[in-house]
């Protein structure tokens, strides 16, 4: 208590005390009725002015702290294939009725698939597994605290990252519970098959067919690839205990347009327990078209190579960077153009594209020649001031031209661009705002315009290549960037009419992946419309069976989930408003599980995690073991904490009735002695 606050206190109880004196004491008779309702009357006094000063008290409470208990159990298909679902199950059950653990620890419960969330059910039904999300999650959940974790899994991992590498950054103790064994058993499999997703008609198209051997004998099969009921490519395989791998690199013809649906499957060997695991369907989407992009600069920036990687990811698109004189020879070549920082250089470039009536894609920065770029077209006009400035990005939530993926644009870095106000002449929908300091500006950073059936965007700003990577420091990919870019690239590349439906899917998916499909619809306005009822219906076309499903707003699109419909082909139709709008499509969902690949538990990379976290592990029915080691390690007591917090008197709730006893007690007592 503060000094000051002990000198208030000490003025009350005198002034308190004087109070009583002079009402009762003063010029009157003293007796003994009188001494108590002073004394009565100095409590309540003094107890209001204590409660006008409010004094701060400090109050210390103890209380024990036991550690949490973390599991995490497998909820994937891998778990019923190694047919570990009883023992699952029953360590469980014997972790949540062991008195002990209970008592000793917070236990918390999660499961992990495609994604760890807390307990539910357990179906084992999940159809991808991905260790490294339940480590990322729980170390964000149980920062600074003590919680060993128990894994109960067979260590078979099929997406994300390694999570032997990610475990390290887990600062927990790992106790693995390793459901499987360890024999191993004569396999012959394909390990890995890589393609890429589209070829071009009349073109070839490579196959990489990764062959794995498990045994210890000499053993013969034979490799074939089909499409539909013909073989297009064979070849005999040898393998013995020594070379128990092989990589088979072929290249297919691309005759046929659409999707093409391939097998690739390996002959199984004698006694093979699992042959699940020696075929595996991919397909390929053959396309009569490409396009062809032009990057037109006369100076070196990382955001032309970014540009570059970023459109080539689909193989649909190819990128060149000319000069402008190089462009000028070669321009009948390309179906879209870059201008990245024009100067009088592109002069030229300009008028040939005014005369072609082409699409374009105009990026300025530091070296852009304003006067220039202000003189040879009349769209839009930046004021010069010679001066730069950083632009940061933020998303129009309402931009309707096409769909756009949800990139944290407020996340990504400036952008270096001149400063002074941009004026447009022409009528332009803005997909990013300039913001500085967090405060959005009502200016385009990033805007596409239509007129005169072309097409043209404009981007206010240097700096790109950071983005690409900031992205894929959020998402550890750099998908998400690169179908933007990509997107923006095929809106240039043609000039359909706008539509107010638009669909981004797949032409086909593997069985065991997130199957979904994003819609945007926009009124006739073409201003978002959060309230629209979208529909899908689907129909196998080989079982003649049809399915609707609505979807769901999220965010700035609708999105359906189709993760749990069976491989085959469907025809689907998008209806919007009971047919205010519809647009149709195919996807072909293709038949593979990989999580019926496996055929023992990861017990190598699981001991490793253990070990590596300070923990141990335990194979499933050494359950008794796991219990004893955690009752008895020091690491885990139970702790007494104190807190230590300031509460003002006013919080005491006795003050208020001992003022109310006092006050009742003192008029009984002059009511009763007649001086009232």
């Amino acid at each position: 208590m503060q000094i000051e606050t002990l000198l208030y206190i000490i003025i009350a109880g005198v002034a308190a005390l004087l109070l009583a004196l002079f009402q009762y004491l003063y010029k009157s008779k003293k007796s003994k009725l009188h001494l108590i309702l002073t004394f009565l009357r100095f409590i309540t006094i003094f107890a209001v002015l204590l409660l006008l000063i409010n004094p701060k008290f400090e109050k210390v409470t103890f209380y024990n702290e036991k550690p949490n208990l973390v599991v995490a159990i497998d909820n994937s298909e891998s778990i019923k294939q190694l047919d570990q679902v009883d023992n699952a199950n029953l360590l469980l059950n014997t972790l949540k009725n062991n008195a002990e653990l209970n008592q000793r620890f917070s236990l918390e419960y999660y499961t992990f698939g495609n994604s760890i969330k807390t307990i539910d059910s357990l179906d084992y039904n999940e159809s991808q597994t991905n260790l490294s999300s339940v480590f990322t999650n729980l170390a964000q959940i149980y920062k600074n605290t003590t919680s060993p974790t128990i894994l109960i899994t067979d260590g078979n991992q099929t997406y994300g990252r390694d999570y032997e590498f990610v475990s390290n950054n887990y600062k927990q103790p790992i106790y693995s519970i390793i459901l499987g064994d360890t024999i191993t058993y004569s396999d012959i499999k394909i390990q890995q098959l890589n393609v890429n997703k589209y070829a071009y008609l009349k073109n070839k198209f490579p196959v990489e067919i990764i062959t794995v051997y498990n045994g210890n004998t000499t053993v013969n099969s034979q490799l074939t690839i089909t499409l539909g009921n013909t073989a297009v490519f064979q070849q005999n395989l040898n393998f013995s205990k020594t070379q128990n791998s092989q990589t088979i690199n072929v290249t297919l013809p691309a005759n046929r347009v659409g999707v093409n649906t391939y097998v690739a499957s390996i002959t199984p060997i004698d006694n093979e327990k699992n042959i699940v695991n020696n075929t595996k369907p991919f397909a390929v989407e053959i396309i009569n078209q490409k396009t062809n992009v032009a990057i037109i600069s006369d100076m070196s920036h990382p955001d032309i190579g970014t540009l570059k990687k970023a459109i080539e990811s689909n193989e649909q698109r190819s990128v060149s960077i000319v000069s402008p004189n190089e462009y000028l020879n070669t321009q009948d070549d390309f179906q879209m153009v870059i201008l990245y920082q024009p100067n009088n250089t592109f002069k030229a470039v300009f008028e040939a594209l005014d005369t072609n009536r082409s699409n374009r894609f105009v990026i300025t920065g530091a070296q852009t020649q304003w006067s220039f770029l202000n003189e040879i077209q009349n769209n839009y006009t930046q004021e010069i001031t010679s001066q730069l400035e950083d632009l940061e990005a933020s998303k129009n939530d309402n931009y309707a031209t096409f769909i756009v993926d949800n990139l944290d644009f407020d996340g990504f870095p400036p952008l270096q661009s001149e400063f002074g106000s941009i004026t447009f002449n022409t009528p332009a929908e803005s997909l990013l705002y300039k913001r500085i300091n967090s405060n959005i500006i009502d200016e385009p950073l990033m805007a596409t315009l239509e007129y005169s059936n072309r097409r043209e965007a404009v981007l206010f700003g240097e700096g790109i290549w950071r983005w690409r990577a900031q992205s894929y420091l959020d998402t550890k990919s750099f998908e998400q960037f690169d179908n933007f870019i990509g997107k923006l690239v095929q809106y240039l590349s043609s000039n359909r009419k706008r539509q107010r439906l638009n669909l981004n899917y797949e032409s086909f998916y593997n069985g065991n992946g997130n199957i979904k499909i994003s819609a945007q619809f926009f009124n006739k306005n073409y201003v978002f419309d959060a309230k629209a009822d979208l529909t899908i219906t689907l129909k196998d076309t080989n079982l003649d069976t049809t399915s609707t499903i609505p979807f769901v707003l999220k965010q700035n699109n609708y999105q359906v989930d189709l993760s749990n419909f069976l491989a085959g082909d469907y025809d689907f139709t998008v209806t919007v408003n009971n047919g205010e709008v519809s647009q149709t499509g195919h996807l072909k969902i293709l038949d593979y599980n990989v999580e019926q690949q496996f055929l023992n538990a990861n017990v190598t990379k699981l001991q490793q995690v253990a070990t590596n976290s300070a923990g141990a592990s335990f194979f499933i029915g050494k359950s008794n073991a796991l219990i004893s080691d955690l009752l008895n390690d020091s690491r885990f007591a139970i702790t007494q904490k104190s807190s230590k917090k300031s509460v003002p008197l006013i919080d005491f709730k006795f003050l208020l009735a001992l003022i109310a006893l006092s006050l009742a007690i003192e008029w009984f007592l002059r009511k009763y002695n007649g001086l009232i």
